[in-house]
């Protein structure tokens, strides 16, 4: 199942959709974008970190020293990856470029991660 969802910078709002899809729909893998930043209204590691049974810094500081390299805008990234249940969030940037450059970065471990997350067999290309 795929799904996508436009959810304002609330919350309470980012929560709901986080744990419906975690736990309701059961997705392998969650992604959100944008809310990362150091504005005001930038919540989303915070909305996230709240539901996440246990983090993952090493994606998160992966896709922050990938994205280093590019830009030193990169270490403003508050974005934070972690596990609820059998899901995986990532919280990526929300310029299309930083989002782009840092879900690159963690492809590479990404079917592992997922296969250790879910208890399913990845192989690249497709999940039996």
């Amino acid at each position: 199942m795929a799904a996508y969802e436009l959810v304002p910078d609330e919350p309470p709002m980012i929560k709901k959709v986080l744990r419906l899809w975690a736990d309701r729909e059961g997705l392998d893998l969650i992604l959100t974008n944008g809310g990362t930043g150091l504005a005001p209204r930038d919540r989303t590691p915070e909305a996230t970190r709240e539901l996440l049974d246990r983090e993952v810094p090493g994606l998160a500081e992966l896709m922050r020293l990938v994205g280093l390299r590019k830009t030193p805008m990169a270490a403003l990234s508050r974005g934070v990856a972690g596990v609820r249940g059998r899901t995986l969030i990532l919280n990526l940037p929300g310029s299309p470029k930083g989002a782009r450059e840092s879900l690159e970065a963690v492809l590479p471990v990404l079917p592992h991660a997922l296969s250790l997350v879910t208890g399913k067999p990845w192989k690249e290309g497709h999940h039996e």
